[in-house]
Order: C-alpha cells, then sequence, then structure tokens
C-alpha cells in the first residue's frame, strides 16, 4: 500500500574534484563504468572509488538505480541495526538519495575521482521522481565539464538534466536517460540529434562512447531493456539506428554501454536481429555495483565476460586513435574498506553482501510480451 508523506531532499555541497590524472606517455588514458549500487551498493561501491582511484582513470561512470525505493536496501537497513535504530519507512524514503551521496558518490569525492551520475528506473519509482533526482543529484548534474559543455553548445541553455554529454581528448562521452518507460522522449532525441549531427561534422570527435540505464532494445538481454515497453522499443530502436549512422556514414568508432540487469555481458548487440537490421555495434552491460544479482539470460553461453554472482567495474582503456579496449575488474570481500566492514559487520558483507545478495528466478534472453507504460516509474 502506497504511503503518503512529503518528500524531502537535502543537497549536499560537493567535494572540489582533484585533477584527473593525465594520458600515459604513450597517450593512453582509462575511465571506469558501472551501474546498479542498490542493496549492497554503500558497501560495495567504496570498494569500486577506491580501486578505480588506484587504476588512475579519468572519470568514474554511474549509469542509474542508487537505491531500491521499492523497499528498503539492506545496506541502509543493516547500517540502522547497527546504530541501534531501526528503519523506518518514512525516514529510509526521506533519506535515500542522501544515503547515495553520503555512502556512494562521496566515497569518489573523498578520493579525487570526478563521478558522472546517470539515473535508473529506482529513481522515478513512485514516490520518488525525475525532479526529485535532479534536485538531489544537482551538483553532479551541473559539474563543471557538464555545464561548461552545454552552455558551449547553447550558450542560452541553463536547466540541469538528466541527459547530457561531455567531450574529452577527442571522445564524446553521451548519459541518457531512459529511467521511465516514456524515455526517449521527443525533447530528449531532438537533443541527441543536434548533438550527433554536431559530431558528424566534428574531424576532432573519433569516437562516440554512449550510456544510459537500460540496454538498447534487441540486444541478448531483451527481456530487461527497452525492449520491454512500446515506446521504448520505438525510439530505443531509432537510437541505435542514430549511432550506427554516426559509424557507417561519418567514420566514427561507437560503443553502447549500459547496467539495469545486475550480472556482466559483452557484445550485447552481436545477435541474429541486428545484423538482420543494420549491424553489430560493440555493447556492454554492467550492472555490478552492489544490487541483487541476477541469473545470466537463459539464451546466454558464460563466458570471462558474460557473467553473473560478480561485483566491480568495467575500464576502459582509449587509444591515441580513440579506439577502446574494456576489461572488467572484479572485486571481493577482501577490497571492502576496513571502516566499511566495521560500520556493516563482516558477517554482513561476507554472507549477506557477497553470499546471499542474489535472485535466482530465471532471465529471459528474447523480448517478453509489451508491458503497459505508467510514467510513474517502469
Amino acid at each position: 500500500m502506497k504511503l503518503r508523506y512529503v518528500l524531502a531532499v537535502i543537497l549536499v555541497p560537493i567535494a572540489v574534484l582533484a585533477q584527473p590524472a593525465p594520458p600515459s606517455s604513450d597517450g593512453t588514458w582509462q575511465f571506469a563504468m558501472a551501474g546498479d549500487s542498490r542493496n549492497c551498493g554503500d558497501v560495495v561501491m567504496p570498494a569500486i572509488a577506491e580501486s578505480v582511484k588506484t587504476s588512475g582513470a579519468k572519470f568514474y561512470w554511474h549509469l542509474g538505480d542508487w537505491r531500491a525505493i521499492y523497499n528498503f536496501d539492506e545496506d541502509t537497513a543493516q547500517a540502522a541495526v547497527m546504530a541501534g535504530a531501526p528503519l523506518q519507512v518514512q525516514s529510509y524514503l526521506r533519506g535515500a538519495f542522501k544515503d547515495a551521496l553520503d555512502n556512494q558518490v562521496k566515497a569518489f569525492d573523498d578520493r579525487g575521482v570526478p563521478i558522472f551520475v546517470g539515473i535508473g528506473n529506482h529513481e522515478t519509482t513512485w514516490p520518488m521522481s525525475r525532479a526529485a533526482f535532479v534536485k538531489a543529484f544537482n551538483a553532479w548534474l551541473d559539474l563543471p565539464a557538464i555545464h561548461d559543455q552545454r552552455l558551449k553548445d547553447d550558450p542560452s541553455d541553463t536547466t540541469v538534466r538528466t541527459y547530457y554529454h561531455v567531450v574529452m581528448n577527442g571522445i564524446d562521452f553521451i548519459t541518457l536517460d531512459n529511467g521511465t518507460c516514456d524515455m526517449f522522449d521527443d525533447a530528449q532525441l531532438a537533443w541527441l540529434k543536434k548533438v550527433l549531427d554536431h559530431d558528424a561534422t566534428d574531424a576532432s570527435i573519433r569516437t562516440i562512447v554512449a550510456g544510459m540505464h537500460a540496454a538498447l532494445p534487441d540486444s541478448r538481454s531483451c527481456g530487461h531493456s527497452m525492449g520491454n515497453y512500446p515506446i521504448q522499443q520505438t525510439s530505443g530502436r531509432e537510437v541505435y539506428h542514430l549511432l550506427l549512422g554516426m559509424r557507417d556514414k561519418h567514420k566514427k568508432q561507437v560503443y553502447v554501454l549500459a547496467s539495469h540487469s545486475h550480472f556482466l555481458m559483452d557484445n550485447v548487440y552481436d545477435n541474429d536481429y541486428w545484423r538482420a537490421n543494420g549491424g553489430v555495434l560493440p555493447g556492454w552491460i554492467v550492472g555490478t555495483s552492489g544490487a541483487v544479482r541476477y541469473r545470466l539470460p537463459e539464451t546466454a553461453v558464460p563466458s570471462p565476460n558474460t557473467r553473473t554472482d560478480v561485483y566491480g567495474y568495467l575500464l576502459g582503456t582509449v587509444s591515441p586513435n580513440g579506439s577502446i579496449a574494456f576489461a572488467f575488474h572484479e572485486l571481493t570481500s577482501k577490497d571492502i574498506p576496513a571502516d566499511v566492514v566495521k560500520k556493516y559487520s563482516k558477517n554482513f558483507v561476507e554472507t549477506f553482501c557477497f553470499g546471499a545478495n542474489r535472485n535466482m528466478d530465471p532471465q529471459k534472453g528474447s523480448c517478453p510480451p509489451m508491458y503497459k507504460c505508467s510514467t510513474g516509474g517502469d
């Protein structure tokens, strides 16, 4: 039953970000990404932050689903128990976004690692909303790199949004919002087309990396993707073809990253559908930041880069020509910082987060029947 209350979101000041690591002597550099840090993200994300810092990556990119919202996150509930104040529904909901900022985003800020944030479907699950997410994460959605790029595109554009892009060393990193079943909407598609039209004529842009929460439709994980809703299927296919055109017509290198499904999978769009309908774009699903771990789709063949029951992040190594080599960095319970283990207890970290935090329900690989779209969340 839905409880009625006033949602209060508390803004926190953003830490001063340290300068990112410069490219290596051979011109290569790195960035990191993953998504889905609900359930045990407050435990796992500090370990990711420490590992990303050690890697020397320029930034970390989170593709959404920070907190569960429809139920208590187990890490939040455990922290409350450890503090002697068991969690209540209203206090959880009032503090959910702040919890993510305090226990996940702050881990990167404290280590001087810039973090770009994305929105997932759980951030729009009632009673949360896209507007509440923008308010809570405003400082990170308007980082100097994002702010300056937005004004460079349009000097009159002062609106902070959940979709944005940042050009870095000849690569356009595009964060898209498909956190509700009505996305991508006309406004976002028009914005994306404008961005890509500019990139197509800019010789300095060699590579496009598009990141979003749910994978585009017709992937190898279509059963839990943009293939679940009619609007998303249509707009998702349009975006796929726009990105494909950047590669085939304009000779840009293109990569597509997503999370939403709580496992690791590479070659996401290498299947019969896309081979027959335009071509295959390189893509990854990396939903491995602490969320309850799903089974692989029934059609998936496990491999070193198609796995579940793992936590970690994807590290992209960018070559001087703009090509990107990706490698997954797995984290174990031994990587969890000592202060985090103390806060939640060794038993919770090892027994629940690294043991029991999994969903054994089978996952469909093919697209299921379409669901009815309700814009309050999907």
